[in-house]
């Protein structure tokens, strides 16, 4: 999916810390999420299209989407992960 030397270099172009790779069940809820028309980013957009992948911030707050294979790295473009993961344990 995405190049280890790669993920080494990326951080979070807004705080600056590490990233790592959406697990598969993050990644299913994100897109579950897609599907019901319910996913914004942080730019209030709607999430249209099912995500590839994503890098999670290190505080877990937000995810980067992967699309085609390229992670967009836009602070408006992450998507809050509090939009999937609000009551859960």
């Amino acid at each position: 999916m995405i190049n280890k030397e790669l993920l080494d270099i990326l951080v979070c172009p807004e705080l600056r810390t590490p990233l790592t790779v959406a697990d598969d069940e993050l990644l299913a809820a994100l897109n579950r999420a897609v599907a019901e028309g319910r996913l914004k980013n942080r730019g209030g957009e709607r999430v249209d299209r099912p995500l590839d992948g994503g890098l999670v911030r290190e505080d877990r707050e937000v995810v980067y989407p992967i699309q085609d294979g390229i992670p967009i790295m836009l602070v408006d473009e992450a998507i809050p992960l509090s939009q999937v993961t609000e009551g859960k344990a």
